[in-house]
């Protein structure tokens, strides 16, 4: 009787397990294609794991071995970069990026969506081409790049952020990778995207490069060429956008981040705050000297 308790035992214990690793799994997943693909090779696993167990079914259960090798082969070639990253994660210990927590140190405030803002209308306004990755939890480290870059360790500032991409220093033609309210480094190399060669360039490749890598960080890109402004996300690219929209989007991403385990009442002082900031944005945008209704028309127009 004990003996059969102990196999019930571990036969519930498997199952709980491979329950919540699926789950884990289906939480990191955000792309619907991808979604398809992960629940159609664990079906797969789960067909193979219940026939070896509970039927005698020696050829299908050949068969099913194959289609799940199979399966498995291609899944790690088409999904090379991320099981590439999972391995970095498991081998560092960045488990918190694993399970979704992001760290106080990546918890930015409405004044650094601000200042991030302004630095991308100004150089926008003066066609001077910029980077800037924000990284929300992705925990991102000097190995995770082409080449690290220098070390700034500096709070985050307009004034500072406009000074790193001034042409004639040795760091505007890099990325600059910022976390929280403090930039950790400039002159940054990042790794760049094979999707959309012929549309972009380089900046906005390299943006789409390093969040098609990691999910949770996001990149404002200046263009040198016309002053755009875009921002990528998830290796996906918004382009062109005002500054009013740049707002917008870094406001939902950012406050995302911010609001997870907040009360209702932080979360609507933070809303609050954005959208009494927002008219300066939009006057330093276009360098017009319009009345508050035509401020707030312009803003919906956008």
């Amino acid at each position: 009787m004990n003996f059969w308790g102990l196999i019930n035992l571990k036969l519930l214990l498997d199952i709980l397990f491979a329950v919540g690793f699926g789950l884990l799994l289906f939480s990191r997943v955000k792309e619907q294609r991808t979604l398809w693909l992960l629940r159609g090779y664990l079906f797969l696993v789960s067909t193979a794991w219940f026939i070896q167990r509970y039927a005698y079914l020696p050829l299908t259960s050949k068969l099913i071995d194959a289609a799940v090798l199979a399966c498995s082969l291609s899944l790690a070639i088409l999904w090379q970069g991320e099981l590439r990253r999972l391995m970095e994660l498991l081998g560092t210990g960045r488990l918190a990026v694993l399970l979704g927590n992001p760290p106080k140190e990546f918890r930015a405030t409405s004044t650094t969506i601000n200042q991030l803002v302004d630095t991308a209308g100004k150089l926008s306004q003066n066609r001077r081409g910029a980077l800037i990755v924000v990284d929300l939890g992705s925990d991102l480290r000097p190995e995770d790049f082409l080449y690290s870059g220098t070390n700034i360790e500096a709070q985050l500032s307009t004034d500072l952020l406009i000074n790193l991409f001034a042409t004639d220093t040795p760091l505007h033609d890099g990325a600059v990778l910022v976390k929280g309210n403090k930039i950790i480094s400039a002159g940054v190399i990042l790794p760049l995207s094979r999707q959309g060669i012929s549309r972009y360039g380089t900046r906005h490749l390299a943006a789409l490069g390093i969040t098609e890598r990691f999910d949770r960080c996001i990149c404002i890109v200046v263009s040198e060429e016309t002053g755009t402004l875009s921002l990528a996300n998830q290796g996906k690219l918004e382009r062109p956008i005002t500054s009013s929209r740049l707002q917008e989007l870094l406001a939902k991403l950012i406050g995302n981040q911010n609001t997870m385990g907040s009360n209702k009442a932080s979360l609507s002082k933070n809303v609050l705050s954005q959208k009494t900031d927002s008219g300066d944005n939009i006057i330093s945008d276009i360098n017009k000297k319009e009345s508050e209704k035509s401020e707030i028309f312009v803003n919906k127009k956008d």
